[in-house]
């Protein structure tokens, strides 16, 4: 039996390259985006190249509607096995400079869209006893950023809720994932130039096979750039620690008390 992706934001950057990469490993695909015509271009690429089914939907996911036709699409496509999450945005910009707008934006599309998505494929995977979900997030949601407050809060968001996730979904056979890159190289920082020097961007086909591969591993969050699994594991144990402290007892600390 085939078994079909289904991959937001698919139409440039991670979200190709995983079109590209699943395509090779024989899954069927269904690729959402904004622009049609790019999606068409890369469904016609990866036709040449492999003998897969595409189908093409177009959405914007920062819209009810875009969000109910995907909803749609993955409650109802034949062999899902596979939601990856990789439409978002970036609102970058100080307090003084940023939008509502804008702001509003980057919540619809990388907490609303990706919550939405995430718990529709859920209910069928956990059903299914079988199903993975993808999600993308960033080293940044660990970073409280002057002029990146939305964007470094939604992917704290992503991180927590895909972990959650994963934690509900493993009794039942099922699987989430997020990866947690640094800088790469795409479109996300537009005409302006980039914050962070060249040498520690990371290229999209490196990221997707690097993440492929860690979900292969069985790692339900994937650092592509850690040397080292310890760094992880020591702040797992500090997280813990600090919960233990903070749940000691309902009183207010020392310093606080007159």
């Amino acid at each position: 039996m085939t078994k079909t992706a289904l991959i937001t934001g698919a139409s440039s950057g991670i979200g190709a390259v995983y079109a590209e990469r699943l395509a090779k490993q024989s899954y069927d695909l269904v690729l959402v985006a904004r622009r049609r015509e790019r999606l068409e271009q890369l469904a016609d690429k990866i036709r040449t190249q492999y003998s897969v089914n595409i189908t093409v939907h177009t959405a914007d996911l920062s819209e009810e509607s875009g969000q109910e036709s995907v909803s749609h699409l993955i409650e109802q496509q034949e062999n899902l096995a596979l939601l990856v999450n990789c439409a978002g945005l970036g609102a970058l910009g100080m307090a003084e400079q940023i939008t509502w707008s804008q702001i509003d934006e980057v919540i619809k599309v990388n907490v609303q869209a990706l919550s939405r998505l995430s718990l529709v494929a859920s209910k069928r995977f956990i059903r299914e006893k079988q199903g993975t979900i993808v999600n993308i997030g960033s080293i940044v949601a660990h970073m409280a950023s002057a002029g990146a407050g939305a964007y470094s809060a939604s992917k704290a968001y992503v991180l927590n809720f895909t972990r959650a996730l994963h934690a509900e979904l493993s009794p039942h056979g099922a699987f989430a994932q997020v990866v947690m890159p640094g800088p790469v190289k795409s479109e996300f920082f537009g005409d302006k130039p980039a914050p962070f020097p060249e040498h520690l961007f990371m290229t999209p086909e490196t990221l997707v096979d690097t993440a492929l591969t860690a979900l292969a591993q069985g790692e339900s969050v994937c650092y592509p750039t850690l040397p080292q699994l310890d760094t992880w594991q020591q702040f797992e144990m500090s997280r813990g620690q600090l919960m233990q402290a903070l749940t000691q007892s309902g009183n207010p600390a020392e310093r606080y008390q007159a």
